[in-house]
């Protein structure tokens, strides 16, 4: 495999502010799921879906792992995941985020071909990290036990004491200049907007047993 040959599809959050199981996100009557799965497929040759549900899944083309470590937050995600993974680096998206640049995903993978020394490839947006949308290096998985082990959870504080590569906002911009490749699904108020902008997907679902 190539140095960044798996993608991982977090999809084990509790959806408190949904309300509803995020991985039955439904556009236009399709999974959003099945979407990512069917833009990431050309690119990585693994794909891993963290999810605490994984009957949901049809295992047949795609690998589900549960967190190994429970209730820790995305970063348990990660975690999980760079554990499963095959390659070194591993690109990382979370289940509700419906716009995949792959302009931007080469940019970022490019960034890992050319110089592996850093754990991650990480945007961020003013002072915020964005932590998805992501490369990250097996690297981290010794790191990340040990930070668990001191009882913290925060990934933005994991990853501003990591050797991150950090893409500044202007870069980012260049790729998509209103963000909308961050955009998250964090409450059905931001997914009727999201319908409301006719952004849908005319696909059937051939992942997901739901």
């Amino acid at each position: 495999m190539n140095i960044c040959d798996t993608a991982i599809i977090l999809a084990g959050g509790k959806s408190k502010r949904m309300g509803f199981d995020k991985q039955l996100i439904e556009i236009n009557n399709e999974y959003l799921i099945d979407k990512i799965i069917e833009e990431l497929k050309p690119k990585f040759k693994q794909i891993i879906i963290i999810s605490n549900t994984p009957k949901l899944y049809d295992l047949e083309e795609i690998e589900v792992y549960s967190d190994i470590i429970k209730d820790v937050g995305p970063l348990g995600g990660v975690y999980t995941g760079l554990k499963y993974s095959k390659s070194e680096y591993s690109y990382i998206i979370a289940c509700d985020m419906p716009n995949i640049n792959h302009d931007y995903i080469d940019y970022i993978m490019n960034i890992v071909e050319n110089d592996n020394s850093c754990e991650a490839v990480i945007t961020k947006y003013k002072n915020w990290i964005e932590p998805f949308n992501a490369v990250y290096s097996k690297e981290l998985i010794s790191k990340i036990e040990k930070y668990f082990d001191g009882n913290e959870r925060s990934i933005n504080k994991f990853l501003e004491n990591s050797d991150v590569k950090f893409i500044e906002e202007d870069i980012a911009r260049d790729f998509s200049y209103n963000w909308d490749m961050f955009v998250n699904l964090n409450d059905v108020k931001e997914l009727d907007k999201y319908h409301r902008k006719g952004n849908h997907y005319e696909r059937n679902s051939k992942y997901a047993n739901m």
